[in-house]
């Protein structure tokens, strides 16, 4: 949100600087993100000053250019050449200096330098008003009053003139406003903290300012205490047929204005905050909607037929035109601004409640009645009407957030009579105003002990009270340790003694606040194992061998779910009102988002990445006539591109399968679950995988991603993947008893075989038949080579394994080792069909 420091202060008296005021406002919860300059002449004709032509003559070696002598107040006269057929001696003109830097209505700026042209001096130059950013016209240069002061900047000359466009400075205040915060969505309402937080700074000062009348400063607002109908001549009527999506509509008319351009002033206002002016009574409108927070809508009132205006819902499907010239079609609970049509009962839709107006109703420059809106409208309402069109304006921002409902018809007297300045006519009915069930104030209780106890500090009472003044909070009833506090319905936020609490904090000031001396805790029981340690172990451990953590969106694209035949697009769980179709529904798999996230960084020349990600997945299975929502956590890895970066001592070798199972196993054996088992991994996500599992519960599956898939995702490198089901891992750890064990005092015997096997056996089956032959001193089996080509039969491989045996308790003889050994060669024998080679 914008908000202009210029603006601003028309509503607080204060000559703190820009920079200041940020830093207020930032104090108090209205995060100033950025202050930018905002000049309505680029440059502010700075480097501009009024000169007075001495001499002309023709320039010797050029036909168009002349070289003049120009007076400039210096007491030494300039010589500037200059190509304008309209210069002559006498004349009061612009002059660039020479250091002046220019920004023409077209074309790129350009500093003044001194240079000869066509071998004559130039130090300076006289000045078109297309050169200087006033205007188009390029026909010569801009010859000013003959009362023109020598010297003077031509900045101050144009302020002191009518008919010349002025050069003012302002900065911009580029606010982050939460949603929460609509209270503050406008200059007004952005002063208001302003004025409460300098009252506080006073009151914390002098300790006074306990009641209204001695509060430092106060709200400038615009008076219109001269408001008054004109006549009765066209009365409108209003009919509310849905009073909970309008709970209040009000309403006038204004005759015989001529719609036009803005002055300058409300352009500038406008074009500060980044409004386009469009007509003085469109302009009027968004005026005081950024000035007071309250949208208000402009309607041609000749188009209203029948005298009359419907607020109501029409019927579903109904065909709309907007604004922006788009035929809409309607839904059922969208609330229309209509006219009466031309049979009983009938209504014609001019506007979209609160959203966007129609084509046919809108002001144009044949306008010359108007009926101004001035409505409060059900935020719910207001926001599924504006998600449902994908519309997002000044107005439905908003309303969505909630307005004021009782501004309404201040704001129409504000804009009417701004209208009746500006674009002239008559205010030609009284206020209308349909408001049957009036919205009251929250009262709620407020006790100055509880709110020292949550800020953790004690507040004078009196600086208490100014802040809570300072906001238009109302002080029923004063007691000796607390308030009855009458709440204005514009702070839609604050409805509890803890919302109270927080406005009080937020002004006062968050760094006034000091950090205790003392830390007081309480021992508390803590679940093990303890999820948040043991996830920031495998943080710790996958950052340390590189790897980067990634946060992507849980909501994800839909059609997702029909890349992969193993995901059930009615398990998705859907949004109601989608941001985007890109994120329309809860992901079932991180496999996406990670796949994205490598599609994002190869797309930018970053191609080497080994990624991780903690996240939940979201499914909604059908239970009846009901559905069950399952929310589960997971781990997953990608790892794609080369081992290594770069470099001349570095091998180019791209990761393979093993790259992903040697982290798999990495965090499993930090974990400390080892004999898990290891089995092949089948579906549409790996081309080839495995998978890990303990106590029948899978821990995790990985391998690498299925080229099908990589081409949906336009990834043309091999990507390897690893999906841990951390709600599993956490589950089997339950399990786990860390049990101390000494260093083994007697040394380990290692002994290799040779095996002649099928294809189809793998080191899995191996491994078990070792361990089941030998539980006690066998320790560990590896596979160090293998081995196929046509030297053997067909069908067939080698497998060089070791085997790694101790006893703790004493040192082994070649008898048990040569027994243990015949055991395993028995076991491969009768029961793998190997032979030993």
């Amino acid at each position: 949100m914008k908000i202009s420091y210029n603006w601003l202060k028309n509503y607080i008296k204060t000559d703190l600087p820009a920079t200041a005021i940020g830093e207020l406002l930032t104090g108090c919860g209205l995060e100033v993100e950025s202050i930018d300059k905002f000049e309505t002449l680029k440059g502010s004709l700075n480097g501009l000053v009024v000169g007075e032509v001495k001499t002309r003559e023709k320039h010797p070696d050029a036909d168009r250019l002349s070289v003049t002598t120009v007076d400039v107040g210096t007491g030494t006269l300039l010589n500037i050449v200059c190509g304008a057929a309209n210069v002559a001696a006498g004349q009061k003109v612009i002059v660039a200096t020479i250091g002046a830097k220019l920004y023409p209505t077209a074309g790129e700026p350009f500093e003044i330098k001194k240079s000869k042209i066509r071998g004559q001096l130039s130090e300076g130059m006289i000045c078109a008003e297309d050169e200087i950013g006033t205007g188009t016209s390029h026909e010569g240069i801009m010859v000013l009053d003959a009362d023109a002061t020598i010297g003077i900047p031509v900045k101050d000359y144009f302020a002191s003139k009518d008919g010349y466009p002025k050069a003012e400075e302002d900065f911009i205040f580029e606010i982050g406003l939460t949603p929460n915060r609509a209270d503050a969505a406008s200059h007004v309402g952005v002063a208001r903290d302003l004025v409460a937080v300098l009252n506080c700074q006073a009151a914390i000062d002098q300790k006074t300012a306990a009641t209204q009348a001695e509060l430092a400063l106060s709200l400038q607002l615009p008076q219109v205490n001269t408001f008054k109908a004109d006549n009765n001549d066209l009365p409108i009527k209003v009919v509310v047929e849905d009073a909970e999506a309008c709970p209040r509509y009000s309403g006038l008319t204004i005759t015989g204005v001529k719609v036009t351009d803005s002055p300058e002033w409300l352009k500038n206002r406008l074009k500060s905050i980044g409004v386009r002016p469009i007509n003085n009574i469109v302009d009027i409108t968004n005026y005081v909607l950024h000035e007071l927070g309250q949208p208000m809508h402009a309607f041609d009132a000749d188009k209203i037929k029948g005298g009359k205006v419907i607020v109501k819902k029409l019927a579903d499907k109904t065909k709309f035109k907007t604004l922006d010239d788009v035929e809409r079609e309607l839904s059922g609970e969208d609330l229309m601004i209509c006219s009466a049509g031309d049979k009983p009962g009938e209504a014609i839709p001019m506007c979209i409640a609160g959203v966007f107006g129609g084509s046919e109703s809108g002001i144009t420059e044949k306008t010359t009645s108007v009926f101004l809106e001035s409505a409060y409208f059900s935020s719910t309402s207001i926001r599924k009407s504006s998600k449902r069109h994908s519309l997002k304006t000044d107005a439905s921002f908003r309303f969505e957030r909630g307005t004021d409902p009782n501004i309404t018809v201040y704001a129409l007297k504000r804009a009417a009579l701004l209208i009746k300045e500006i674009a002239g006519g008559t205010i030609s009915s009284e206020v209308v105003d349909v408001y049957p069930k009036k919205i009251s104030h929250f009262k709620v209780p407020f006790s100055f002990e509880n709110c020292n106890n949550l800020i953790g500090k004690r507040i004078d009472l009196k600086i208490v009270k100014s802040i809570l003044l300072s906001l238009d909070i109302v002080i029923e009833h004063e007691g000796t340790d607390a308030l009855l506090l009458s709440i204005p319905p514009f702070k839609v936020d604050v409805q509890r003694e803890q919302d109270v609490v927080e406005e009080v904090l937020r002004i006062y000031g968050y760094n006034k606040i000091e950090i205790p001396t003392s830390l007081n805790s309480s021992i508390q029981y803590a679940e093990k194992p303890d999820k948040e340690k043991l996830q920031n172990v495998v943080s710790e451990l996958l950052s340390n061998n590189g790897f980067s953590e990634t946060m992507c969106l849980s909501l994800t694209k839909g059609e997702y779910s029909e890349k992969l035949p193993s995901l059930n697009a009615a398990h998705n769980v859907a949004m109601m009102n989608p941001l985007s179709s890109d994120l329309n529904v809860l992901r079932q798999t991180l496999l996406f988002s990670g796949l994205e996230t490598i599609a994002y960084n190869i797309n930018r020349r970053n191609a080497d990445l080994r990624l991780y990600e903690f996240g939940k997945t979201y499914m909604s299975i059908p239970n009846g006539d009901t559905k069950k929502y399952t929310e589960t956590k997971h781990l997953s890895l990608f790892v794609t591109g080369r081992k290594q970066d770069e470099g001349w001592n570095a091998k180019n070798d791209a990761v393979t399968f093993y790259s992903i199972k040697g982290y798999v196993k990495a965090i499993l054996d930090r974990l400390g679950l080892d004999n898990c088992s290891l089995a092949e991994c089948k579906g549409d996500i790996f081309s080839q995988g495995l998978s890990f599992s303990r106590n029948k519960k899978v821990l995790v599956e990985f391998g690498a991603v299925s080229k099908a898939l990589l081409k949906v995702m336009d990834i043309k490198q091999e990507v390897f993947y690893a999906d841990f089901k951390w709600d599993n891992v956490i589950e089997s750890l339950k399990k786990i008893t860390v049990m101390y064990q000494e260093v083994p005092k007697f040394p380990e015997v290692r002994r290799d075989l040779a095996l002649l096997i099928d294809k189809a056996v793998k080191f899995e089956q191996l491994e078990q038949l070792a361990y089941q032959s030998e539980k006690s001193l066998l320790k560990a089996v590896n596979l160090f080579d293998v081995y196929e080509g046509d030297k053997l039969p067909a069908g067939k491989k080698s497998y060089a394994l070791s085997f790694t045996l101790q006893d703790e308790n004493a040192t082994l003889t070649d008898k048990q080792i040569e027994k243990i050994m015949e055991k395993l060669v028995k076991a491969y024998q009768e029961k793998a069909g190997a032979e030993i080679r």
